[in-house]
């Protein structure tokens, strides 16, 4: 998942990539809850489930956007780069639990998300 992370986000160095996944996934560990949260840490490599496990979930689901400021002001770091990290880490988790649970965790989840896995946002007609 690292060397997916690297290559994704075009990371100097390991060390980057790790620490993009730790932050990523302690955030969508605050989203996702039950089967999906469960499926997903299962599709993980050990030591990433364990970030995302490691978490308790938000009782107010964040937007995709507020996902993004939210870890941005955590962190320090400016939205632009936030939003990299994520976007690379978010391919990662999908190339990992394959499309079938990321459309589920997709419907679980408040809009904003599918952008930032690198899918079209589609809404309901009314």
């Amino acid at each position: 998942m690292v060397e997916k992370v690297r290559y994704e986000g075009a990371y100097p160095t390991r060390e980057k990539a790790e620490e993009a996944i730790r932050l990523v996934l302690a955030g969508l560990g605050r989203q996702v809850t039950g089967d999906e949260r469960v499926h997903l840490a299962a599709c993980l490599p050990l030591e990433a489930a364990r970030v995302l496990t490691a978490q308790i979930p938000d009782t107010q689901p964040l937007t995709g956007w507020s996902f993004v400021k939210d870890l941005a002001a955590r962190t320090g770091a400016s939205l632009a780069t936030t939003r990299w990290d994520t976007g690379s880490v978010f391919a990662a988790v999908a190339a990992h639990a394959g499309p079938d649970l990321i459309t589920r965790i997709l419907h679980q989840l408040p809009t904003g998300y599918a952008l930032l896995f690198g899918r079209a946002e589609l809404t309901p007609t009314a």
